[in-house]
């Protein structure tokens, strides 16, 4: 996958929810985005961050685990300046659909990490821990949550926090990558 070319094919938040979502989805992510408050420490690790990280995000508007989780990313690339997230719906990039499935399947959401060069940092996805923990404590079955009702305050600060979690280890892979640390002199 080329994802210096893909990359600009994305949409920022707000254009992928006018393009991809109903009225219905849009009230939803709203709902869930209002929600979302990140802690002084958060915010603090988030003005941290140096490098610049592109982050290509596979999702869909009618995904309740999406509905759950893309806002989250929303808030972080408004904390941070090196954060560039780009949304691209899962039904309308065949490829990414292709190349990007855990378990067989293309979930959602899906984020691939990118240095500023667009070199692969990481990926993750389609659920944070905090989310499969509270999965098997409730059923160990199988669920696939609508977004019609929003995940408990814990939950919601869980996966904010795993989150969070993962964009730092990715950040901090850029950071001290020998090869940018010699491009940058830091």
């Amino acid at each position: 996958m080329d994802y210096a070319a893909k990359f600009p094919a994305g949409l920022a938040y707000a254009e992928f929810l006018q393009e991809f979502g109903t009225a219905d989805h849009r009230e939803r992510w709203a709902g869930v985005h209002e929600r979302i408050a990140l802690t002084d420490d958060q915010r603090t690790v988030l003005a941290g961050f140096r490098r610049r990280i592109n982050v290509l995000c596979m999702a869909g508007a009618w995904c309740g685990d999406c509905v759950e989780q893309c806002p989250i990313f929303d808030h972080f690339e408004r904390a941070s300046d090196p954060i560039s997230v780009r949304f691209f719906d899962r039904d309308a990039h065949a490829d990414l659909q292709e190349t990007l499935t855990i378990c067989g399947a293309a979930r959602v959401p899906q984020v691939v990490f990118l240095n500023e060069d667009f070199q692969p940092l990481g990926r993750y996805g389609d659920r944070t821990l905090s989310k499969y923990r509270q999965m098997a404590a409730d059923k160990l079955g199988a669920f696939c949550p609508t977004g019609l009702i929003p995940p408990g305050e814990a939950l919601m600060a869980g996966v904010v926090q795993d989150w969070l979690d993962e964009f730092e280890r990715v950040h901090l892979i850029a950071r001290l990558s020998p090869r940018l640390r010699e491009k940058h002199a830091d």
